[in-house]
C-alpha cells in the first residue's frame, strides 16, 4: 500500500474550513485526556529545525512527536549545509527523502517555508515565521473552545503589535461566524495590509467582524482580551521612541473592567509591567498558562494531520 501523502501547514491560508476545525477539534480531545493510547506517528522521522530561542513551540512539536510515536532529530540555527551556501531547495530535498516531517522556526518570511515543501514526501510545519504564527492561532482556538464550547459569537480585544501572532490570530478568529475581532495596534505597528484584507475577506462570508484602531479610546465589550509582548522575536522597531508609541498600549486591570472581559490570553513570554500588569498575568482571568499547555496538545492535532494518517478530512482534487 503506498505511503499517505503528507500535508504542509505553512498559513492558516492552507486550511479549510473542515480542516482547521477538525485540527482544533482534536486538540481539545488532547487537552481533555482523550486519545492517549493512540500512536499516529509511529515509525515516523520528524526534523525540528529552530533558527531562533523557543520554549514552548520547540517543546510542544518535540514532546508531541515523541508522544504519538515518532522519533526526532533536532537542528539548531548552525546545524545545516545551508550556512556554508546551500540553497533551501537542495537542503530540503535531500531532507526530504529522509524525513517524514519537518518543522521549522524561523525569522525569514512564508517563502523561505515554501521553499521547504518541495516534496509530499515531508511534510513542512510553520512553528513561526516573520509573517505568520499559525500554529500559535491553533492553540488559540483550542484554548478558547475549550473555556467556551465554542468559538462563534466570541468578541476578542487584541492590544500591542500587529504581529505574526496577530495575524495568524486574525486569519482564524475571521473563519468562525459572528465573531468579533478587535485590533488595537500603536500607529506604524499594525497588521500588514495583506492580512487585513484576508481576514476582512474571511469575515464577508463568516459574518465575522475585523476591526483595527490605533488608540486605547472606547474599548469595546469583549469576552477576552488577548496580547503580547512588545519586543517580539525577530521584529525590530522602526522608531527610537517605540516604548513611548508603545506605552498606552497595556493591559492592566482598568482595561480588563472597561471592555468587561473575563477571560485574559497572552502567547508568552511575558514581562510584567510591560505590556501586561502583574495583576493581570498572574489574576483569575488570565489562562496564559493553560494557552501554554495547549500549544502540546494543538501541536499533537497539528502532527496528526500532517502525517496523513487517515482520519482527518480530504478535501476533493
Amino acid at each position: 500500500m503506498a505511503e499517505p501523502a503528507r500535508r504542509h501547514l505553512i498559513s492558516l491560508n492552507d486550511l479549510d474550513d473542515e480542516e482547521l476545525r477538525w485540527i482544533v477539534g482534536r486538540g481539545v480531545e488532547y487537552a481533555l485526556g482523550h486519545r492517549t493510547d493512540e500512536r499516529p506517528l509511529r515509525d515516523l522521522v520528524a526534523g525540528i529545525l529552530f533558527r531562533k530561542t523557543s520554549t514552548r513551540t520547540r517543546t510542544s512539536f518535540s514532546a508531541g512527536a515523541l508522544r504519538l510515536g515518532a522519533k526526532l532529530i533536532n537542528y539548531g540555527p548552525g546545524d545545516l549545509q545551508e550556512n556554508t551556501g546551500e540553497t533551501i531547495e537542495d537542503t530540503a530535498a535531500v531532507l526530504s527523502g529522509m524525513l517524514d516531517m519537518l518543522v521549522v522556526r524561523t525569522s525569514g518570511g512564508e517563502a523561505e517555508l515554501r521553499a521547504y515543501a518541495v516534496s509530499r514526501r515531508m511534510a513542512v510545519i510553520n512553528a513561526m515565521c516573520a509573517d505568520e504564527h499559525p500554529t500559535q492561532a491553533l492553540a488559540d482556538l483550542t484554548t478558547l473552545t475549550q473555556r467556551f464550547g465554542r468559538v462563534e459569537g466570541l468578541r476578542v480585544l487584541y492590544v500591542g503589535e500587529g504581529n505574526n501572532t496577530a495575524s495568524a490570530l486574525a486569519l482564524a478568529l475571521s473563519r468562525y461566524e459572528d465573531t468579533a475581532l478587535y485590533l488595537r495596534t500603536p500607529t506604524g505597528y499594525g497588521l500588514e495590509q495583506r492580512y487585513l484584507d484576508r481576514a476582512e475577506l474571511n469575515a464577508k462570508s463568516s459574518g465575522a467582524l475585523v476591526e483595527e484602531r490605533h488608540d486605547m479610546a472606547e474599548l469595546p465589550q469583549v469576552d477576552v482580551v488577548y496580547t503580547t509582548r512588545w519586543q517580539t522575536t525577530g521584529t525590530v522597531k522602526h522608531t527610537e521612541n517605540w516604548r513611548e508609541v508603545f506605552a498606552p498600549f497595556h493591559v492592566d486591570e482598568a482595561v480588563m473592567a472597561e471592555s468587561g472581559a473575563k477571560v485574559f490570553l497572552h502567547d508568552l513570554p511575558a514581562h510584567r509591567g510591560e505590556e501586561v500588569a502583574a495583576e493581570v498575568l498572574d489574576g483569575p482571568a488570565s489562562l496564559a498558562f493553560t494557552l501554554a499547555e495547549n500549544k502540546y496538545h494543538s501541536a499533537r492535532a497539528v502532527l496528526a494531520w500532517c502525517a496523513g494518517t487517515g482520519e482527518e478530512p480530504v478535501r476533493d482534487a
